[in-house]
């Protein structure tokens, strides 16, 4: 568990969703997923929309924890990045200041970059969520290990990529649909 992830801001379960590779579809190259260059770039996730509005309905503040290393890596910019997360917004029916996003490279040390927990603990402050009810649903094993890290669950989507496994606990889905599915289980489907 996170520094920070045993603290508690308000009642509210919580989902922070990992942009590329679980909203958006993400560009597969040699196993590995890269997110869009342009917002004409973004697609949605097929699952998307109906998780959104799922998890919504149940009682869910929901919000979207994002890597972009990128940037600091000279290859994105800032406001492409922005042009991006706004786009997804739009398109998924969620609140613009709902996206988090580091910049960093894991070269800066930072806090905010996932696996560190510091994108889901900002969320969650931002939201009113309790951590300990609420759940990250990403990709990644960055994405696993940033919610234990900050004491929320994990639901790790098996995309295939060939990169190194999360580490549990952690449960495993074939699709974003079956992420929310997942949420909404544990929660009682509220």
């Amino acid at each position: 568990m996170g520094y920070e992830g045993r603290l508690t801001w308000g009642a509210a379960p919580a989902v922070f969703f990992d942009r590329d590779g679980v909203l958006i579809e993400a560009t597969v190259r040699d196993g590995r997923p890269y997110p869009p260059r342009t917002a004409d770039g973004v697609r949605p996730d097929p699952d998307a929309v109906d998780a959104v509005r799922a998890l919504r309905a149940a009682g869910f503040a929901l919000a979207v924890v994002t890597n972009q290393p990128d940037v600091a890596r000279g290859t994105a910019t800032e406001e492409s990045v922005r042009a991006v997360n706004a786009r997804a917004a739009e398109l998924l029916g969620l609140a613009p200041d709902s996206f988090f996003t580091c910049l960093h490279d894991d070269s800066d040390g930072c806090s905010c970059r996932k696996p560190e927990p510091g994108l889901v603990v900002r969320a969650a402050r931002h939201c009113g969520a309790d951590l300990s009810r609420s759940f990250v649903i990403g990709d990644r094993w960055r994405d696993v290990g940033a919610a234990h890290r900050a004491g929320c669950a994990a639901v790790w989507i098996d995309r295939g990529y060939r990169e190194r496994m999360p580490e549990p606990p952690y449960r495993r889905v074939p699709s974003l649909a079956r992420a929310a599915a997942v949420v909404l289980g544990a929660h009682g489907g509220r």
